[in-house]
């Protein structure tokens, strides 16, 4: 389904849930990789610490749990070699941040997400590929609420 200009809110935000799942299929089947030692929720957790060291705390908030079960995570996440865990003054409050391995992770799950996107991209029309562009810029500007697209916002798919 395709939103015409004359069309409501609604409208348009049925056909750009129905893309945006689409979206979501391509970038998973990067994601489903027999190299991709981890589920989801740990792969949200890796791209948040990608921006940088955080606390547990911190962590716990920007993916919505609770501190214990982000601490569980941050457990499994360290067994697999792809966070570390830096105490702090406090021994209550921990840091965690990515190591080498996690990085390169991400960075081959980045390297695939491009690729799958460059493979369908490719089968469309140069216009239309320009129209979903801006289109898309648009609606980054307009999610993350600063014209420039550059906000503060809580991170929820892993980019």
């Amino acid at each position: 389904m395709v939103a015409m200009p004359e069309q409501g809110a609604a409208e348009s935000a049925a056909a750009l849930d129905e893309a945006a799942t689409t979206l979501m299929n391509v970038l998973a089947r990067a994601h489903n990789g027999p190299d991709v030692p981890v589920p989801a929720t740990q792969l949200r957790a890796l791209f948040v610490l990608e921006r940088g060291p955080v606390n547990v705390s911190s962590l716990a908030a920007e993916l919505g749990a609770l501190v214990s079960s982000a601490s569980r995570l941050c457990d499994r996440l360290e067994a697999g070699g792809l966070l570390m865990r830096d105490p702090g003054r406090d021994r209550r409050e921990v840091t965690v941040r990515l190591t080498a391995e996690g990085q390169a992770l991400l960075d081959r799950l980045r390297l695939r997400r491009r690729e799958e996107l460059a493979r369908v991209l490719s089968t469309m029309s140069s216009p239309a590929r320009a129209a979903l562009l801006w289109g898309l810029s648009q609606f980054h500007e307009a999610a993350s609420g600063t014209p420039d697209g550059k906000s503060g916002s809580s991170f929820s798919m892993p980019a």
